[in-house]
């Protein structure tokens, strides 16, 4: 089954990614792939984070989860010897109460030490946060790209050049037979790169094809604020990863199921016999149908019910992508394991 829909089509892409980044060298370089990140004024489709995986290892030493700007400030800048937090971490420009609140918060998730002594909170490091990203690529995706569509795209993707908060820049679209497809893509700016796919027959290393090499956006000078939205953006990414759909849709329904695209999993609705977005996919559904309650709690083989059995699944790929990424083990051939996607009983 291959999706039909843009958040589909979404979907198969951040796949493709995490096999076959990047499109010149296919998995040569350690990524972690997430979906719908940016900031206020930009929000991407896909992100790819091209990481150092030995300081990723480091990474996950600090947890699981996303850790926040606020936390970030206090991480960064612990000390190695205990310290008054008011001395240890520069001045964010906020009130110091929000600092004391960030202090409080991260020692209790464990990521450095605190202590009260002498009536001050006191704290610090348990070990040097990593200097873990080495780039973040940016994707647009957009499967049917119609003249209007490259319109808006075009200026899009300009805002995103301009920016600069990305390495690269690029365009996801469909392969067609249409010969207004090379017009359009030349509406594109030239420091986009431009990526052709075909998931006719679903996710798989080879399906898709660059058209356009995107310009290197790293030479651009960074502003300290443009480094820590950058890094900002990355912990989004780390902790939510790209499978985190069935946060905002709703795996309890008899009708919701997984089903494989090549080498990929996606939702799939069997009231509605397709891949169902976020949108359409929500307790408002006329045709949303709870599981039925003996499902959870009588004989069913998987505590909870499947629609929790859907969502463990779901974030243990998660888990697993993060630790192909740090491994990042070589078969006889020289290419990296690409079947975590495909391993049957999980």
């Amino acid at each position: 089954m291959v999706p039909d829909s843009e958040f589909g089509y979404e979907l198969l892409t951040c796949r493709w990614a995490e096999l076959a980044w990047p499109p010149d060298e296919p998995g040569r370089k350690p990524v972690v792939v997430s979906r719908q990140l940016g900031t206020q004024e930009r929000r991407w489709d896909t992100v790819v984070l091209e990481v150092d995986a030995d300081a990723l290892a480091q990474r996950q030493e600090f947890g699981d989860r996303e850790i926040d700007s606020d936390l970030l400030h206090v991480v960064r800048n612990a000390p190695a010897e205990w310290e008054w937090y008011q001395d240890a971490l520069p001045y964010p420009g906020y009130p110091w109460r929000y600092v004391r609140a960030a202090v409080h918060r991260a020692g209790g998730r464990g990521v450095i030490d605190k202590r009260k002594r002498d009536g001050r909170i006191e704290l610090r490091r348990q070990r040097p946060y990593p200097d873990w990203v080495e780039r973040v690529v940016a994707i647009e995706n957009k499967p049917d790209l119609t003249a209007s569509a490259a319109d808006a795209l075009a200026d899009q993707l300009e805002h995103d050049v301009d920016a600069a908060l990305a390495d690269e820049v690029w365009l996801a679209t469909s392969a067609t037979d249409d010969r207004v497809e090379p017009a359009l893509l030349r509406e594109m700016p030239v420091e986009a790169g431009i990526l052709v796919t075909d998931f006719s027959e679903g996710v798989h290393a080879d399906a898709a094809e660059v058209k356009w090499l995107p310009s290197d956006l790293s030479r651009t000078e960074r502003t300290e604020d443009q480094r820590t939205r950058r890094l900002e953006l990355a912990e989004r990414a780390y902790g939510k990863g790209w499978r985190s759909y069935h946060d905002t849709m709703r795996p309890d329904c008899r009708s919701f199921q997984l089903d494989r695209a090549g080498d990929a999993l996606v939702p799939y609705c069997t009231a509605k016999q397709k891949c169902p977005t976020a949108r359409e996919c929500a307790g408002s559904c006329s045709r949303y149908g709870p599981e039925p309650p003996q499902w959870r709690t009588n004989g069913w083989p998987i505590e909870g019910g499947p629609g929790k059995g859907i969502q463990r699944l779901l974030d243990r790929r998660r888990e697993r992508a993060r630790e192909r990424t740090q491994a990042r083990e070589e078969r006889e051939d020289g290419r990296p394991d690409l079947s975590g996607e495909s391993r049957a009983g999980d």
